[in-house]
Formats: C-alpha cells, sequence, structure tokens
C-alpha cells in the first residue's frame, strides 16, 4: 500500500489531544511573516527578496491563483500513489527541494540540516553551488538520500569540471544548470541593507574547498581571505554563454542534465536539440527580472513543446498542495519547493524543513484526492479554469 501523506493531519489531531499544537503554521503562506518578526533583517531579506518592485515574484502567484481547480466527484480515490519517475529516479512524491544558496544565514546547521529533512521523507535535495557547506559534506549528511546538484556556470572551465567530478564522486545523480542568473539582478531589499552574503565569504563554501579555485589564488584562503572573495566575484557567472556551450557540460557529466530557468518554449526546444534531459520552468522565484512572465503562465506553452522530448519540472511560486497540483495539471511532471522551506529552517532547523515538506504533500495528497485523482499523473488543464485573482 502506498503511504498516505494526508495521514500527517491525523498525527497533528491526535497529538493535540495531549494538549501539543505544531511548532510552526500549517498554512505555510504564514512563515515569511513569522521569519521576519524572529530573524535578521538582511538574511531574511536575501531569501524574501525580489527583482525590482517585486511584481514577479506577485505575478508568480497572482498566476497559480488565478486557476481554479473544478473537482470531480464518485471516483474511487480511497488508494493513492503519489509516486513518480524523475531523471530517472523514483521518487514518492513529485517534490523536491530547490536550491537555496547561502542557508547558514537561515540556520547555523545550514544546507545539511534541509538535505537531512528531505532524506528522511525520501524526497531529493539539489545543493545550490552557492551552498555555506561544501558539498561533500552535505553529502554524507543526507547519507543514501537522493541528492542533485545545481551548478551556477562559472567562467573558470576548471573550476566547472572540478565543481562536476566532485558532485558526481560524491553521489549527486543529477545536474540541474541555472541559466538565469549571468548576472545579479537589481534586487532593492538587498541593496537597501547593502547586504550580500558572498562579500563576506558566505555561501562560498564549494569554492574555497576547490582545489581548481585554489590553484587560483596567490595565498590559501585563511592567509588572504579577501582576496579569495574577489577572486570568486570575478568568476561566479558568465554572462557570455550560449547554447553550442552545453556541450562542454555534457562532456563532463554523464548523468541527466536539466536546465533550469526555462521560460521561452523555442528555448525549450532548443534544449532537446542540445541533448539535455529537462527543463525546470523558473523565473528564479521573482529574483531576476521584474515585470518577467509569471512562471505557471509560461509553464503550458513549454510543456506543450518539450512534450514527449524532455522532462518538465516547476519552480516559482509553490506555496500551498493546491499549487503542486494546479503545476502538475499544467505540464510539469514534479514540482521544486524553494522560499518556504529556507523560512522552516530559520525558524525551527531540520525539523522546520520537515514540517514544510509533510505539510505541502499532506495538503497535496488531499487535494489531489478531494479533486478526483489518485495518481499525480492524471490532472490536466481541463481539471482547471481561469478566473480573476
Amino acid at each position: 500500500m502506498a503511504k498516505h501523506w494526508a495521514d500527517f493531519q491525523y498525527e497533528i489531531y491526535l497529538h493535540g489531544m495531549t494538549g501539543a499544537v505544531p511548532r510552526l503554521p500549517t498554512d505555510l503562506t504564514r512563515l515569511e511573516r513569522l521569519a521576519e518578526q524572529r530573524l535578521g533583517p538582511g538574511p531574511v531579506g536575501y531569501v524574501a527578496g525580489s527583482a525590482g518592485t517585486g511584481s514577479t515574484a506577485d505575478a508568480n502567484r497572482a498566476a497559480l491563483d488565478r486557476r481554479r481547480i473544478v473537482p470531480r466527484m464518485l471516483r474511487d480515490v480511497h488508494e493513492r500513489d503519489l509516486s513518480v519517475e524523475v531523471c530517472g529516479r523514483a521518487l514518492p512524491a513529485p517534490l523536491a527541494l530547490a536550491p537555496v544558496g547561502v542557508l547558514s544565514i537561515m540556520h547555523p546547521d545550514a544546507e545539511s540540516a534541509a538535505a537531512r529533512a528531505a532524506a528522511a521523507q525520501g524526497l531529493p535535495y539539489i545543493l545550490s553551488s552557492a551552498s555555506s557547506t561544501p558539498m561533500e559534506q552535505v553529502a554524507e549528511a543526507m547519507g543514501d538520500g537522493e541528492r542533485w546538484f545545481q551548478l551556477y556556470w562559472a567562467k573558470d572551465r576548471e573550476v566547472t569540471r572540478s565543481f562536476l567530478h566532485r558532485a558526481k564522486a560524491a553521489g549527486y545523480t543529477a545536474l540541474f544548470v541555472t541559466l538565469d542568473t549571468p548576472l545579479l539582478a537589481w534586487r532593492p531589499r538587498d541593496l537597501d541593507q547593502a547586504y550580500l552574503p558572498f562579500l563576506h565569504g558566505v555561501g562560498t563554501a564549494n569554492y574555497f574547498s576547490d582545489p581548481a579555485f585554489r590553484a587560483g589564488l596567490a595565498k590559501p584562503v585563511h592567509e588572504d581571505p579577501n582576496a579569495a572573495v574577489r577572486h570568486f566575484v570575478g568568476m561566479f557567472a558568465d554572462p557570455a554563454k550560449t547554447w553550442p556551450d552545453l556541450a562542454f557540460l555534457r562532456e563532463n557529466w554523464d548523468g541527466p542534465i536539466v536546465l533550469k530557468g526555462i521560460l521561452h518554449p523555442d528555448d525549450a526546444l532548443r534544449a532537446a536539440e542540445a541533448g539535455v534531459d529537462g527543463v525546470v520552468v523558473s523565473n528564479h522565484g521573482g529574483r531576476q527580472v521584474a515585470g518577467s512572465v509569471a512562471a505557471a503562465d509560461a509553464l503550458p506553452r513549454v510543456a506543450e513543446a518539450a512534450a514527449g522530448r524532455l522532462t518538465v519540472l516547476f519552480d516559482s511560486g509553490i506555496r500551498t498542495g493546491d499549487d503542486i497540483f494546479k503545476a502538475l495539471a499544467l505540464g510539469a511532471k514534479s514540482v521544486l519547493v524553494g522560499r518556504p522551506y529556507a523560512y522552516g529552517l530559520g525558524l525551527d532547523g531540520q525539523a522546520g524543513v520537515e514540517h514544510v515538506l509533510r505539510c505541502l504533500l499532506a495538503e497535496f495528497d488531499l487535494t489531489l484526492a478531494l479533486s478526483g485523482h489518485s495518481r499525480p499523473t492524471t490532472p490536466t488543464a481541463d481539471d482547471l479554469i481561469e478566473g480573476s485573482v
């Protein structure tokens, strides 16, 4: 019998018999406000902040809220199976933890705590290149848990090559290449605080521990940390990259490659022609292009273009179980969640991340069943209508 994630609600109610209530809200949209009350303005602003006025992040939410589910009745949903296959891996549910960098600004256990939480629920954890913790240490923390590696594609080919070889050796099975950050966007919340963690050597652990990176330094990192930071800043991203450069990644990575940040169907077609395995429809949670198309509005056209050729995943705006349902109905195979688990981490460490994941999947399980579905593969656009927000 498949696991029913919805049983989490009965666990909560049963604990309530002893007077215990959840340490964090079960309405995950409340976590950001709670984090703002309890954590520093710099760290919270860095996670919550968006490009420009925040219009793209708002559009992400509006595009999901505008779509309404049309439940169907008298369908047998007694037994449900949320499992899917993504990147050749069998997963218990269509959810993975999105790559979020510099997590030590939220909690001292940082990426290791988030990775352990993912492993405890059997869900994939995608480690950011810009993590506070070296990739090998995160891999050790999550044991046999499914782990994928996100690449910020550096200017230095040898550093990129070294990252890929290290990730493969540490058991990361899929490569997620973020394409939408060749430059950092104009982010007023960070600018108003003059807060960029990388300049303080936070989020640089994979670089500072890398032999190819260190080979480019005149002195060891600990002897001249400012020089190491400058070296990092000079290579972190490369706005000169183009489609033919993908061949370098394929030469140095023999597992699935997924391109993150695809919003146009023609780019999905280019990705398929380049021989990659999947795309993530994403606008980086609204953090990169102010005024961008909402990710959920871009999803149907990308999914249509990619049909039969690429695995399509989705992020940017996922906050609830019904958001997951809507993304799957619009053509995604699975979704990534980012900010909510970062808030959960900041508020309650590993337990906070697990709370977020269990709430999301309990609500999704219930939404799926109450809408007349027993598998995440059956919702389609016919199960949605568009209204006003």
